[in-house]
């Protein structure tokens, strides 16, 4: 008679192999969204819509998951949406970055499997699949499969790629855990305003050209405009010059010129209402770029 040892190893080795295998982690091809918070919501439809030039999905919800939001639409993958609440204090302006990926129910079992706290899948009323969790320093993120591609209106035209979106962020280590180990992402860029000095780390998706931007090595309790500066989006568009012109021509009273950034491409800041940056970035280096090189490929247009 064979022994229960045996019986049990026997049982494990008679097992499918899918139930011993850990779920495997779906894509992460890119920025599907940024919620981002604002004081009066009047005055920021009127900065994303007329001078930055969103076009609206629907101006009181619907397509978004907060009734009282209004979604913008950059492309047929990219979402910006605006949501009430003031950012200050704890209160970031990016109040949510959510991630497309290849299969969201997938990922919850992904994250279950490791040990991270999320929620269950959840539909918006236009049926797109929605997962959430937080990081390590209580960032909401989202993972993000739309139902289908966003239709523009006809003629609509718009390429430009929201290419990544930037938080304070306190314990890089904690981070990494979360974006780097668990979620596969990499360094594209890192460096800060001299040599050997890291401000900025660009953290780029594993399945995809777009990132997430640490904010590195801010004072404790800044104030509105230093987190505003912190706490940003970034719009990649083919000429900043260009996108300058037309800035100006939907009523922006430039506060600064188009610039080399220290990564070697070409930006333009804006700040909303609320003083959150909106930058515009060229999606290629037209210079070697400071301490260090770029690791990962280049962004580029979509449409």
């Amino acid at each position: 008679m064979p022994s229960v040892r045996s019986l049990c190893l026997l049982s494990i080795l008679c097992m499918p192999v899918a139930t011993l295998a850990p779920p495997q982690r779906p894509e992460i091809q890119g920025i599907a969204l940024v919620r981002l918070r604002v004081s009066d919501m009047k005055a920021a439809q009127h900065f994303y819509h007329e001078i930055v030039g969103l076009y609206a999905l629907e101006n009181a919800g619907g397509q978004g998951a907060a009734d009282d939001s209004t979604v913008y639409f950059l492309n047929r993958d990219q979402r910006v949406e605006l949501v009430p609440g003031v950012p200050s204090g704890d209160a970031n302006a990016v109040d949510t970055v959510g991630f497309q990926v290849s299969n969201v129910k997938q990922m919850r079992k992904y994250l279950v499997a490791r040990g991270q706290k999320c929620g269950g899948v959840k539909n918006t009323k236009s049926g797109d699949q929605y997962l959430e969790a937080v990081d390590p320093e209580n960032h909401r993120i989202w993972f993000v499969s739309w139902a289908k591609p966003a239709d523009p209106l006809p003629g609509f035209t718009r390429t430009e790629h929201l290419i990544h979106a930037g938080f304070i962020v306190r314990n890089r280590s904690a981070e990494d855990h979360f974006y780097k180990d668990l979620l596969g992402f990499h360094v594209y860029w890192q460096g800060g305003r001299t040599e050997g000095e890291t401000l900025w780390a660009a953290m780029q998706v594993p399945d995809g050209t777009d990132w997430l931007e640490y904010m590195l090595n801010i004072p404790a309790n800044p104030d509105a405009h230093t987190r505003g500066v912190q706490d940003h989006i970034s719009i990649g568009t083919e000429d900043i010059h260009q996108k300058d012109k037309q800035l100006i021509a939907n009523g922006w009273k430039p506060s600064e010129e188009p610039k080399i950034g220290l990564d070697g491409k070409w930006q333009l800041n804006l700040f909303d209402p609320d003083q959150t940056r909106v930058e515009f970035m060229e999606f290629t280096p037209v210079q070697k770029p400071c301490c260090s090189p770029f690791v990962g490929p280049q962004p580029s247009p979509k449409n």
